[in-house]
């Protein structure tokens, strides 16, 4: 059975961490579904602009194997103020599904407590600003603790993705993707 991703994309989203994983995970066979918090079109941080292949209500009783939150602010803050967001994430993580964010949104992970307990990395600064003693920040680049897996910004998007793709489907096509990249 084909495995199944969803990324929201909030304003403000980071669009190389958004675009990297999306692509990738594609590359891997994977379905991936993007969602807006809205019917609106994403404005990323950077201005690009895209367009969600459905709206968060739209796609929120679907069953997924993993959730990716992209970065960026104010995307990130965007995610972490939608309570549908944050009880997605409890659910997911209580079903023993894969969370996952990347740049400033390990935030959102910590604020609907899957962090717990956990190791985990994020943009510098970022976490550090919430009092999380239970969290224990390695500064990595890409962290997976169980079904956990953070990535630290848009400069690790390739290997967070490429991780993102071995948890879920396997080495064996995490490498054949990353081979196909010419790095």
């Amino acid at each position: 059975m084909n495995k199944r991703v969803l990324v929201p994309l909030a304003q403000g989203c980071e669009e190389l961490e958004a675009v990297t994983v999306i692509d990738l995970l594609r590359r891997a066979g994977i379905e991936v579904t993007t969602a807006g918090l809205d019917k609106q079109a994403v404005k990323a941080s950077r201005g690009t602009v895209f367009i969600p292949d459905a709206t968060l209500d739209e796609v929120l009783d679907m069953p997924f194997d993993m959730i990716v939150l992209p970065g960026g602010l104010p995307g990130a803050d965007n995610l972490a103020n939608d309570d549908r967001i944050i009880a997605l994430l409890k659910r997911m993580a209580a079903a023993g599904k894969f969370v996952c964010a990347i740049c400033a949104a390990p935030t959102v992970l910590a604020k609907a407590g899957v962090l717990a307990g956990k190791r985990a990395t994020a943009y510098p600064g970022t976490l550090d600003k919430m009092n999380l003693p239970d969290v224990t920040y390695t500064g990595a680049a890409v962290v997976r603790d169980g079904i956990v897996v953070t990535s630290r910004g848009p400069g690790t998007a390739l290997p967070f993705a490429l991780d993102l793709i071995e948890a879920l489907v396997g080495k064996e096509i995490r490498d054949r993707v990353d081979k196909s990249l010419m790095r």
